[in-house]
């Protein structure tokens, strides 16, 4: 009776610790992660501002607010909490005013400011088109705004709308953006706003778009990104200038050929350091560098022209003895630092996880994003040589979901060249099992996958699948070579590593050969679209907001000088702009195939999308078109994204089927 009572008791336990269990990770669970960004600390070094965005989906929107945090570690307090955006902190220098950019008076975003010490938010600017960006003069009496310059069209407060919107009439060469649709000549310039008595005065004009701008350290001056070239829709040189604060004609401070952008003056204002692109004709395949070069003029140097990595948002040390930054190298950003002689790089911060942003007080204090495979970024605060975290925005949703491991490898592809990539196992992991396998490809191409929350890989494997992800040639992170090694040769060196990655996973024993599936977006889509075109080896595909007939992508989309760049003007290669399009081989196309795409994407247009769509019904693939209304070549509205996961679940469910096999033998490529 006793051994009855016991096992009993056993097994009511099981039972419950088994309904304790976590669950995997859904897609619902992926909708409703707080997403962490812009951490800022105050001048005192005593608090870190940041802002979490989350979507709505009875509202159908997303929402962000502003938190603070102790940067000696305690409970965060939430400083705004409106359903609408609120972004960009910014201390006032003495540290007792937040001001911020929010739309939550009206349409247009506009600056606030509120008392730290109490009181609601006031609005202080007030231009036509809106704020952009902004930031607190060294005194705290006024900001240098971004604005676009006023639409001459829209209609002003308490006016009747128009029946009909006048006609488009377009001169420039660059004349659509993705998100921004139609180019005009209005342009984004600099204004000056006097916090206290709200009046602006606009500092820069002309056929120029100016952005970045900062001030140097004793407020006289405000530096400035800005392509004042004859034509700055051929090219892509930005260069620093300076303008007074009170106004005056910029100066220009450099004159390197390629992109000059994110300057940031030393704490005594001799310098501006900032990123630098010394071989433009590479376009997206150069090298980031870190330059200095003299606020008063003359030759900025490169000090990191040996280490052939990326370099991202530079920003002075307190004492302006080093330059610190984010180095992207081999799946990773990390916080790195170097002298102004450039004779020494430090990375502060290593190891397998990922940083996005950080910032760096006066006093010294430093505060940054840090993600891992297992966490979504959160706030984290350096000092001593060590890292501490601060915020916990996702632990509770987290602490009821089991993720899938993700595991980094490195392997050869076919030709000998070594490739880094992750493989995601499904939650309860089974070794000696084979898992219906997803190849899920990044975009860019010229990006990388990074040892970081991907909230992507965790619904594929919390839904039974391994997910393999690897980095192929093309990829940043790995030096110039390894990412111009695809230049005007899509879909070769590339397909080649992808298909390492996949045949690698098969060698370890966890993918089934015979239940394989691939995707991506954007250049995802685009070499997922070369991979059904040179081997049937996959039983579904998923091709989102990617381009095929690359003839029909010359002026459609809004990569007009890249592609010239790159393949040369159509009409003068007619056959280069064929031979490398999928769609000049989309017969060999047997996968069935799920597309999709935003309706305005005007990054890769939706013309693209239907193009392969109509070539697959025509030849009896199976296929699946959707298209998100109103959606750029980014998906925001949250019930699109959601839509989104679920058509990609149930493409792959109904082709992959469910569930792991018993080990079979494997097939080779």
């Amino acid at each position: 009776m006793r051994l009855v009572s016991l096992l009993a008791a056993s097994l009511g336990l099981a039972s419950s610790l088994s309904a304790q269990a976590p669950r995997p990770f859904t897609v619902e669970d992926a909708l409703a992660l707080g997403d962490v960004a812009e951490p800022r600390v105050s001048p005192d070094g005593q608090w870190i501002a940041y802002t979490v965005t989350r979507l709505d989906l009875v509202e159908d929107s997303s929402h962000s607010n502003i938190y603070r945090v102790p940067f000696g570690g305690g409970e965060a307090i939430s400083l705004t909490s409106s359903t609408k955006s609120n972004t960009s902190p910014r201390f006032s220098p003495d540290g007792r005013y937040l001001a911020f950019l929010s739309d939550r008076e009206e349409d247009e975003t506009q600056i606030f400011v509120m008392d730290l010490q109490g009181g609601e938010p006031r609005r202080v600017s007030s231009l036509p088109s809106g704020v952009s960006d902004f930031e607190w003069s060294p005194d705290g009496t006024r900001m240098v705004l971004v604005s676009r310059d006023p639409d001459p069209n829209k209609p002003a407060k308490g006016e009747q709308e128009r029946k009909a919107e006048p006609p488009l009439v377009i001169n420039r060469l660059q004349f659509k953006r993705d998100g921004q649709g139609y180019l005009e000549e209005r342009r984004n310039h600099l204004y000056v706003l006097e916090v206290g008595k709200g009046e602006t005065q606009q500092l820069t004009r002309g056929p120029f778009d100016d952005s970045e701008p900062v001030w140097s350290p004793d407020g006289n001056e405000i530096a400035f990104v800005s392509n004042r070239t004859e034509n700055p829709d051929a090219n892509d040189n930005t260069d620093l200038f300076l303008v007074p604060a009170s106004g005056g004609d910029p100066r220009q401070i450099t004159t390197n050929s390629g992109a000059d952008r994110s300057p940031v003056f030393s704490p005594d204002g001799r310098f501006i350091a900032h990123v630098s692109v010394t071989e433009p004709e590479l376009i997206w395949y150069a090298i980031d560098q870190l330059a200095v070069v003299p606020a008063d003029g003359g030759a900025a140097r490169v000090l990191t022209a040996t280490l052939d990595r990326n370099v991202r948002r530079p920003r002075f040390s307190a004492d302006g003895a080093h330059i610190v930054f984010l180095l992207e190298d081999s799946g990773n950003q990390h916080l790195a630092r170097i002298d102004l002689e450039g004779s020494r790089i430090e990375r502060l911060v290593d190891g397998p996880v990922e940083l996005s942003d950080f910032h760096v007080s006066p006093s010294g204090e430093l505060a940054f994003l840090q993600s891992e495979p297992g966490l979504p970024a959160e706030i984290f605060a350096w000092s001593n040589g060590t890292s501490r975290r601060l915020s916990h925005v996702n632990d509770a949703l987290l602490s009821d979901v089991r993720l899938g491991e993700v595991e980094n490898v490195h392997f050869e592809s076919r030709d000998g060249t070594p490739v880094e990539g992750f493989i995601t196992k499904p939650p309860g992991f089974e070794p000696g099992r084979r898992y219906p396998t997803l190849l899920w490809i990044h975009g860019g191409p010229v990006s990388q996958y990074a040892t970081g929350f991907e909230a992507m890989w965790q619904v594929f494997a919390g839904a039974g699948y391994v997910v393999v992800a690897a980095n192929p040639r093309g990829s940043s992170g790995y030096g110039k070579d390894f990412s111009h090694a695809i230049w005007a040769d899509w879909g070769n060196k590339d397909f080649e590593d992808v298909m390492a990655a996949v045949e690698h996973a098969i060698e370890l024993g966890y993918s089934d050969p015979h239940r394989l599936g691939v995707g991506g977006w954007s250049y995802g889509g685009i070499l997922t679209n070369y991979v059904i075109t040179k081997t049937d080896r996959f039983q579904a595909a998923t091709s989102g907001a990617s381009e095929t007939n690359y003839l029909a992508c010359y002026g459609n989309d809004h990569y007009q000088h890249e592609w010239e760049k790159e393949l040369g003007l159509p009409w003068e290669n007619v056959e280069r702009y064929i031979d490398l399009s999928p769609f000049t081989h989309v017969a060999n196309i047997v996968t069935p195939t799920l597309i999709l795409c935003g309706e305005h994407d005007w990054n890769v247009p939706l013309s693209q999308s239907e193009q392969l769509y109509q070539a697959l019904r025509r030849r009896g693939v199976e296929t699946t078109l959707v298209i998100y209304p109103g959606q750029s070549h980014s998906i925001r509205k949250p019930s699109y994204q959601k839509d989104r996961y679920e058509r990609y679940l149930a493409w792959f469910g109904r082709f992959l089927g469910e569930g792991p096999t018993d080990a079979r033998p494997t097939h080779p490529f």
